[in-house]
């Protein structure tokens, strides 16, 4: 019935376009190449922002527990400087890797003989600059093996294709490029809120995401009012994951949330939409519930993007639910409320028959049923929508899918 199912999604989301990329796979070329000019950097905007490769997360050192995640590029298509002679330069996040090796095949297409060369990768020696994405191993200093400084404009370029999150033409003497970090990517799976963000539970008064419960009812909305909706899962649930978040603020509250999670917007026509946190900007305006529990609209005044630890994210009956006293969607990841309620249709069906199951159980037996004892949610993503996730990744048309390409420059 599970597998039915998710087939049935899978033909919903496939009959609007065609399949979305791979995570290893670069941009498709849709006109000749032009080559970077000194100075010049893709995306146009600062390499920390959003829409570039993200925050700095922290400095790895070999005594790291993160250094565990830097993995050795080995391919004998690269010619890595190695200055220091300790094999430094090679280590780099899986991402990073990723798209070196791209690169590395499209260097040898474009020039036959010439290989891709590696000046820098990760630095544990500090001669960077204190904010460089050198030491997390999220950038790497490039040229052609035979140096030839004509084709380095051509190369940023071919760096940009191969799906670099940043490139830049920083020198003469190298191409700059950076990516995103492995907790960004991770978060693709999903959007969530922090730990210390708040909703209202009936009858018990404001409570923390991490001390929320499967089974409390908390404030969400429902055609146009508030409505308290029972919490049957968690999409994520994991205390110790650090992610990148967007603080949006209105003139009362503010709230954390994942960029690709989704916020409902009101439009200039006053109806709403749901849209990626990331395209929330200065200007737009959100419903917000008061301390009375009225809804109102209110103005966002700032966003930014800061790091936080702790993402949890709660699904209701109804799909949404009021965090800091925004009103957000429970869903991610896909810019779509209908589809994405849609898809966790099976989920609500098998709460409801547990629920009907429990109220027989006690009128036939006049003994009172523990099946609305409120539980704990588990680490992590439960496996429904793990594969929900996977199979959006594949089947979902592109223009519903979180792009960083496409959101606000935060």
């Amino acid at each position: 019935m599970w597998l039915a199912w998710l087939l049935a999604v899978s033909v919903c989301l496939m009959g609007a376009a065609g399949c979305g990329p791979g995570r290893g796979a670069g941009r498709r070329r849709n006109a000749p190449l032009s080559p970077l000019v000194f100075k010049q950097h893709v995306p146009n905007v600062s390499e920390g922002t959003l829409a570039a490769s993200g925050l700095v997360e922290g400095r790895i050192t070999r005594v790291d527990r993160r250094f565990l995640d830097l993995v050795p590029n080995y391919n004998p298509d690269i010619i890595f400087k190695d200055e220091e002679g300790t094999g430094a330069d090679r280590l780099m996040t899986q991402r990073c890797m990723e798209k070196l090796n791209t690169l590395a095949i499209s260097v040898m297409n474009q020039w036959p003989g010439v290989k891709l060369r590696v000046t820098e990768g990760w630095d544990e020696e500090g001669y960077h600059a204190v904010d460089s994405l050198h030491y997390e191993g999220r950038a790497v200093d490039i040229t052609t093996s035979d140096r030839d400084r004509s084709k380095y404009g051509m190369l940023a370029r071919l760096a940009v294709e191969a799906g670099f999150d940043w490139v830049y033409y920083e020198s003469r003497a190298h191409i700059h490029c950076s990516v995103k970090s492995e907790s960004s990517q991770a978060a693709k799976n999903g959007g969530c809120f922090t730990g210390n963000s708040t909703v209202e539970v009936a009858g018990r008064g404001k409570k923390k995401l991490s001390e929320l419960k499967v089974g409390d009812k908390v404030a969400s909305y429902d055609n146009g009012k508030i409505v308290y909706s029972e919490v049957i899962m968690f999409l994520d649930r994991n205390p110790e994951s650090k992610r990148q978040f967007l603080n949006i603020n209105t003139p009362s509250t503010n709230l954390r949330v994942t960029p690709q999670h989704l916020l409902i917007r009101v439009k200039d026509n006053n109806t709403l939409e749901n849209v990626f946190a990331a395209r929330i900007k200065l200007g737009d305006i959100l419903l917000v519930s008061s301390e009375k529990g009225e809804l109102h609209q209110e103005t966002v005044i700032k966003s930014e993007l800061v790091l936080d630890t702790g993402v949890y994210a709660p699904l209701t009956k109804t799909g949404t639910v009021i965090v800091d006293r925004v009103v957000a969607s429970c869903y991610a990841v896909i810019e779509s409320q209908t589809i994405a309620h849609f898809a966790f249709a099976p989920v609500r069906l098998y709460v409801n028959a547990k629920e009907a199951i429990s109220r027989f159980y006690s009128l036939v037996t006049f003994r009172h049923s523990t099946v609305h004892a409120k539980e704990t949610a588990v680490k992590g993503i439960p496996w429904y929508p793990f594969v929900l996730y996977k199979f959006s990744s594949y089947f979902a048309p592109k223009f519903l899918m979180y792009d960083t390409s496409d959101v606000n420059k935060v």
